[in-house]
């Protein structure tokens, strides 16, 4: 009794053993291959539970989930025939497993190794056919647009899909960029000085034409004063015209007394006169 105890336990044991070992699970990012002796049995496995045979059976999983490649800055020659250091990276991801794991065996950096020279022989055929000005500032997107495709194209074989391909930074080599430089801050020193003539030019004539307006509104208030002093000079001389007809005794004795007060007002004049004359006529006694 105690011996069949112990063999059932034993089975049982081995039925665990085996059951555990025939199953494997692939969980929801990633792919699986199913090799035989080194051999791809089966491949694409659906997320979930599967089997598979113990011992001579084994199961290879790899990450399908987007993956990012940013290789080293690479020398690339222009159309103009000078060169030009690109910093760019990548985005892709397996696509066919098992022509990934015949091409790469699933080695991780073997992949980048490849998939980096795939991409820069895109880049150097890409730039090749551009000027500087071109890769630089004027047709970025699309330089990324046809990257990307034809990078894709190029990795096919290694079972993997390249979805992206951006570029960081676009350098001069040193003794390239410290003439492009000078050249720049030379362009900008002729620009500034344009600018500084342009604003002296303008600030003349700014001034120009504030002189020629002060001017003319000067003038122009000089001659409605001159009017103006006209009109009131016209109008006194007519007031004292009618003062003068009205009483003209009165009026000849206050032209006097001011005649008067603007001979004597500083009390040192002296004059010498006959009495008699009119301009002593009021000084006079007077009946």
């Amino acid at each position: 009794m105690k011996l069949k105890s112990l063999i059932a336990i034993i089975l049982l044991a081995v039925g665990i053993v085996f059951t555990s070992a025939s199953l494997f699970v692939v969980p929801q990012q990633q792919t699986a291959l199913l090799l035989r002796l080194g051999e791809i049995v089966d491949s694409d496995y659906e997320p979930g539970l599967h089997f598979k045979m113990p011992l001579i059976q084994e199961v290879v999983k790899f990450d399908k989930r987007i993956q990012t490649l940013d290789a080293s800055p690479e020398r690339f020659l222009t159309g103009e025939k000078k060169f030009v250091v690109v910093d760019s990276f990548a985005k892709w991801r397996i696509s066919d497993v098992a022509q990934y794991f015949r091409s790469t065996r699933g080695n991780q950096r073997t992949t980048s190794r490849l998939l980096q020279a795939r991409i820069n022989s895109a880049l150097r055929d890409e730039f090749g056919q551009r000027t500087i000005r071109e890769v630089v500032s004027g047709e970025r997107t699309e330089i990324m647009r046809k990257l990307a495709r034809a990078s894709n194209e190029s990795a096919s074989d290694l079972g993997v899909e390249v979805i992206d391909v951006r570029i960081k930074r676009i350098d001069f080599e040193e003794k390239i960029s410290e003439t492009i430089y000078e050249r720049m801050r030379t362009e900008r020193q002729r620009v500034a000085s344009e600018l500084r003539a342009q604003g002296a030019e303008e600030a003349e004539k700014i001034q120009a034409n504030a002189d020629r307006q002060r001017t003319e509104i000067l003038a122009d208030a000089y001659r409605q004063s001159e009017l103006i002093r006209g009109a009131g000079d016209a109008e006194s001389a007519d007031t004292y015209a009618k003062a003068f007809q009205r009483d003209s005794d009165f009026y000849a004795f206050w032209r006097s007394l001011k005649a008067y007060r603007k001979v004597f007002q500083d009390g040192s004049s002296l004059m010498v006169l006959d009495p008699d004359t009119e301009f002593f006529r009021y000084f006079s006694a007077q009946k």
